[in-house]
């Protein structure tokens, strides 16, 4: 049998493959991330991940079907209910949610905010669903000059805290969002609540990277704390620290954009000899897919394909690479919130065979599965597809 020793899971958040047989539940209906966007632009071009099995999956335009591609392809379902970044990661390692984190179209309750300014010794502004580029326009002016924080959410299960750092200190910022994690327990539980720094002038706002997101703990154990427990290297780069709420990683590398991402995935394949390298590039969702610039979500996409030959070129025979998504976020309908979508499969090895057609997968944790069986690891949850893979 074929020997991994490493497997490299990216995650290219929000890139969706079409529309879910649920979809209609999450007001989803049409949502198609890389297909619409296909449609939109006239076509897309992206021959690294056309070489790999991307045009296989499904109609995009401009995307070849490659029968005899380099790698397995396929796409999957989540099991799970909900179509948000936590639910989407821990299902990939063995989590399954029967109910969908808390959401809160018309703001948070009296009880929550309550208990929350009393926490930090302040007022608030804001509390409705919004996004985060609108609202500190919108009420950025009244945070300068009163010092409250702008506290806000999304159709997803979030808690958004957003402050400008010459008033809120970072560390203060972050202090906030551990008291509202807290609190946001039980019935109110939500999945993350995020703190949102800011900078600049009135009329020029902008974000900066130093985003933090405070998740729930996962309920149960995963595919990330098998490994560890087992002695091997699991490396988180970007968020996905926040996203395991600290937990199952030997390390983490928190990245600026998704290039700094791509730059710490190489790093980190020059000095981890066995384990997990776990990538989550969060510009596709956050800076386009929310903000429908389907445009810019491209360009995004044509960066990390013009990356991947030099990402192949450093994988070695017992390495396997798994390119996915966590949902979709599709940036040509009118709703700027994460859609419900099956996500892309695609999985390399140099030591792989090619070609395989993976099928519909009917939960995310077949690909934590697949890992699991690579690297000699137990798993609880998912089908694993590594015969699939073997030459």
């Amino acid at each position: 049998m074929q020997k991994i020793s490493r497997a490299i899971i990216i995650v290219l958040d929000g890139l969706g493959v079409g529309e879910l047989p649920d979809a209609s539940d999450y007001g989803d209906v049409g949502s198609d991330t890389l297909g619409n966007m296909a449609r939109a632009l006239g076509g897309l071009s992206l021959p690294n991940m056309e070489a790999l099995g991307l045009g296989n999956i499904g109609d995009f335009g401009g995307i070849r079907k490659v029968p005899d591609c380099k790698g397995a392809y396929g796409k999957m379902a989540e099991a799970s209910k909900g179509k948000d970044t936590t639910t989407g990661h821990w299902e990939m390692t063995g989590i399954l949610l029967e109910r969908p984190f808390p959401t809160y179209p018309h703001g948070f309750p009296k009880v929550v905010l309550d208990e929350f300014k009393k926490a930090i010794d302040t007022g608030i502004l804001g509390n409705v669903p919004a996004s985060g580029t609108d609202i500190i326009s919108e009420l950025g002016d009244a945070h300068m000059l009163t010092g409250f924080p702008i506290v806000y959410t999304s159709a997803d299960s979030v808690f958004q805290i957003a402050a400008h750092k010459a008033i809120v200190p970072l560390e203060r910022l972050y202090s906030m969002c551990e008291a509202a994690r807290a609190i946001l327990v039980g019935e109110h539980a939500v999945g993350r609540v995020i703190a949102r720094p800011f900078v600049g002038q009135p009329g020029n706002y902008t974000r900066t990277h130093e985003r933090r997101d405070f998740s729930l703990v996962p309920p149960g154990e995963t595919l990330l704390d098998i490994a560890k427990a087992q002695g091997l290297a699991v490396v988180g780069i970007g968020k996905i620290e926040d996203i395991f709420a600290g937990r199952g990683l030997t390390e983490a590398v928190h990245t600026k954009s998704n290039l700094d991402g791509m730059d710490m995935t190489i790093d980190a394949l020059t000095r981890v000899n066995t384990g997990i390298i776990f990538t989550n590039l969060v510009d596709f969702d956050m800076l386009f897919g929310h903000r429908n610039d389907p445009e810019g979500y491209y360009g995004a996409l044509r960066q990390f394909d013009n990356w991947l030959p030099e990402l192949l070129g450093a994988l070695g025979p017992e390495d396997v690479l798994l390119i996915t998504a966590d949902h979709g976020n599709d940036p040509t309908t009118p709703s700027t919130d994460h859609s419900r979508e099956y996500v892309p499969l695609i999985a390399y090895g140099p030591g792989l065979g090619g070609g395989v057609d993976l099928g519909v997968r009917g939960s995310f944790s077949d690909l934590g599965a697949t890992v699991a069986e690579a690297l000699g690891l137990k798993s609880g949850r998912g089908l694993s597809f590594l015969g699939g893979l073997l030459p």
